[in-house]
């Protein structure tokens, strides 16, 4: 067992017609299509990432 903590990301809405930094920060969180979800570390990093595309996720 593990002691880092996690975060749940979806992704709810579409990147398509956001800034491209936007759509690179979708990527890079490892979100693909509508509604996929991922299990990041919490880290500030990413953090800033959620942050940044707040309106386009949601945190579970």
């Amino acid at each position: 067992m593990s002691d880092t903590k996690k975060v749940k990301v979806q992704l709810v809405k579409s990147p398509i017609g956001c800034r491209a930094d936007h759509r690179d920060t979708v990527r890079g969180l490892g979100l693909r299509k509508l509604n996929s979800v991922r299990e990041l570390e919490d880290t500030p990093a990413v953090r800033g990432m959620i942050n940044k595309i707040a309106y386009l996720v949601k945190v579970i």
